[in-house]
């Protein structure tokens, strides 16, 4: 491939995708007010800190493949912040380049941005563009393209050129490759042969909000996953951030993911098995949520607490798991970096008899296998007829759809509510 030959350039760049700045949080007002203020500002906070992180790193230069904003109107803040960031790193010699998505296609909203920094190139819609520049002595090119429409369902890889020329080529694109990206819409869908075929060292994607490795080398094929998490859907979860890409005699070395969020989304879970009193319970609780096991993140939670024992009484009793709830959130609010526990959800059971144990552990192990026997069958007719099932429940009893990304931490809760179910029965 030509791409490859006498390439000898040691250099590294940031990449990074939907930053989605000053997104909206759901239900703010109904936070304390500094949380909500984190919360607020959290995407133009993990913005600064992949300014701050390019920066320190001394990159050549930072990629950004599409959805920079969260809607075509964009917003006059989230643009003054991010036009802010970029002159940052034009100060210190930094290029920035630059692909439009989905959520902020170029031939919708507007721009309050009336010219960017020298080092900043903005791919236009409609046809792929190459910028070229030097670095350390020898020629990059970045190829891009910016979706023109929020719709785009045509496949944008294949407008992509053969890499003719030697040098290190880059293509920075918003995509959807192989569909099989639960949660997002199949825009530009592609596979990893429309990826291989141009001849390009890096592939450097946006769409999809999980980290993703797709190929590790010709083509290097990379998700960095989104900037700041949005919510507590599986993809939002965990830490957030970009990667970092070292190049070395033309050989790209393993993406280095770098976290730059400010607040972290998280499902954690507790039995009360061998939990004498709540007590116990909302401290094993805040000790699973500590701010120092994330990263020094703040931090919002939706727990789940289930198992069998004595504990269980005590949670059935009025307005209980209410007053646990508002300790764990008088306790999390209050401190710095905050933890806010959005929900707890409530799978518990009384503890088992002697007697009942043998009979009730047999039919508990039968009716678990059935239950991982339908899990794993994530294709077949019976695995999805549980998803039609419920959704149309839904609708027909209270006109609410399901978000698609809900499905497997709904299917979690329907098995250990139905196993916490069967134990009741058992004793």
């Amino acid at each position: 491939m030509a791409g490859h030959k006498g390439v000898q350039l040691s250099f590294t760049f940031l990449h990074a995708a939907d930053l989605h700045l000053d997104t909206p949080f759901s239900d703010v007002s109904s936070f304390p007010p500094h949380v909500g203020t984190v919360l607020r500002e959290a995407s133009l906070n993990a913005w600064d800190s992949l300014v701050d992180e390019a920066s320190m790193r001394g990159v050549s230069f930072v990629l950004l493949a599409g959805d920079i904003y969260d809607g075509a109107e964009r917003g006059l803040r989230a643009q003054r912040h991010f036009l802010e960031g970029l002159r940052r790193l034009d100060d210190e010699g930094i290029r920035t380049l630059i692909v439009h998505g989905n959520h902020d296609p170029v031939a919708n909203g507007w721009s309050a941005i009336r010219s960017f920094p020298e080092l900043v190139t903005v791919f236009p819609g409609g046809s792929v563009s190459t910028e070229s520049f030097v670095v350390e002595g020898e020629r990059v090119f970045v190829h891009g393209i910016s979706y023109e429409r929020s719709h785009t369902t045509e496949n944008l890889a294949l407008r992509f050129p053969t890499a003719t020329t030697n040098g290190f080529h880059i293509a920075l694109l918003h995509a959807n490759v192989g569909g099989g990206s639960t949660g997002h819409e199949d825009y530009s869908p592609c596979s990893l042969d429309d990826l291989r075929r141009p001849g390009y060292q890096y592939w450097a994607l946006g769409h999809v909000h999980s980290r993703r490795i797709l190929n590790q080398r010709y083509p290097t094929v990379v998700y960095p996953g989104n900037l700041q998490g949005r919510s507590l859907r599986p993809t939002e979860q965990g830490a957030k951030g970009a990667v970092v890409v070292d190049v070395s005699g033309g050989v790209v070395g393993s993406p280095q993911f770098v976290a730059l969020d400010r607040v972290r989304f998280c499902d954690l879970s507790i039995s009360i098995s061998d939990i004498e009193d709540m007590n116990e319970l909302l401290d094993g609780l805040a000790s699973r949520a500590s701010p120092t096991l994330f990263e020094g993140r703040s931090l919002v939670v939706r727990a789940t607490i289930s198992g069998s024992g004595g504990l269980h009484h005590e949670l059935q009793q009025r307005g209980k798991q209410a007053e646990a709830l508002e300790e764990l959130r008088r306790m999390g609010s209050s401190s710095d970096p905050f933890v806010w526990w959005q929900s707890l959800n409530w799978q518990t059971g009384p503890a088992m008899s002697s007697g009942n144990e043998k009979s009730f552990g047999v039919a508990h192990r039968d009716f678990a296998d059935t239950l991982q026997r339908l899990a794993a069958a994530t294709e077949t007719e019976a695995r999805n007829a549980w998803r039609d099932a419920l959704h149309a429940s839904l609708i027909s009893s209270a006109t609410i759809l399901i978000d698609p990304q809900e499905d497997e931490f709904i299917w979690a809760e329907a098995q250990s509510l139905a196993l916490s179910l069967l134990g009741n029965e058992g004793r």
